[in-house]
């Protein structure tokens, strides 16, 4: 079956690339208000597309053309922390993506404690496995519906216990318990659930090969 975007709405579209694009990991955003308060919401518009220096993206909407709390306070503050949503604080992670008043203390009605970030001001999910400091870079504003989000890694914290080789920074990712968005209403996805396929080596190339031989 085919769809041609210019036939949907935005609704309609959304929900058809939220579907078919998945599972999809999830930003678990915390930002510091104008009032120095925090603020947590979850956005699964995301990935990494850069690994040094590292860079995150996330897309975020904009309800009726306006800036929802965590788009405005990045936008202020131009850093945030990411962080990463094990199956044990799924339920915490959705308590937060209920959009309250300005000022409410998400984490607080989660009953989430945070602790310091290392190089930005803010603060990071006590327990998540991971979290990455960000700064901003670059806000690219796709309107009316939404804006993409793009930042620099500075700091990323990961659980000790799946950590296998410090030095080689190798993490045992089936250790972190990660869920991914799948399709509305409320569907997710784990990661320890997975299969492995053997990679293909590449073969030498001729020197002939090389040279336009046959």
């Amino acid at each position: 079956m085919f769809f041609a975007v210019s036939d949907l709405d935005q609704a309609r579209s959304y929900k058809l690339m939220s579907s078919c694009v998945v599972p999809r990991p999830i930003a678990w955003v915390v930002t510091k208000n104008r009032d120095e308060g925090l603020n947590a919401a979850p956005y699964s518009l995301f990935n990494f597309f850069g690994g040094h220096p590292p860079v995150v993206c996330m897309g975020m909407g904009r309800p009726d053309g306006k800036d929802k709390d965590s788009l405005e306070n990045i936008r202020n503050r131009k850093e945030f922390v990411v962080n990463m949503v094990p199956e044990g604080l799924a339920e915490a992670m959705n308590t937060t993506a209920t959009p309250y008043d300005y000022g409410i203390r998400e984490l607080d009605i989660a009953g989430l404690s945070t602790l310091p970030c290392e190089f930005i001001d803010c603060r990071r999910i006590l327990a998540s496995p991971v979290a990455f400091e960000c700064k901003l870079a670059q806000i690219v504003d796709i309107r009316p519906s939404s804006a993409m989000v793009m930042a620099t890694v500075v700091g990323i914290h990961v659980d000790a216990a799946a950590v296998v080789n410090e030095e080689r920074c190798y993490v045992d990712a089936a250790r972190l318990g990660l869920i991914g968005r799948m399709e509305s209403p409320g569907w997710y996805a784990r990661t320890h659930e997975r299969f492995r396929i053997k990679q293909i080596m590449k073969k030498p190339v001729p020197d002939d090969a090389e040279a336009g031989g046959a």
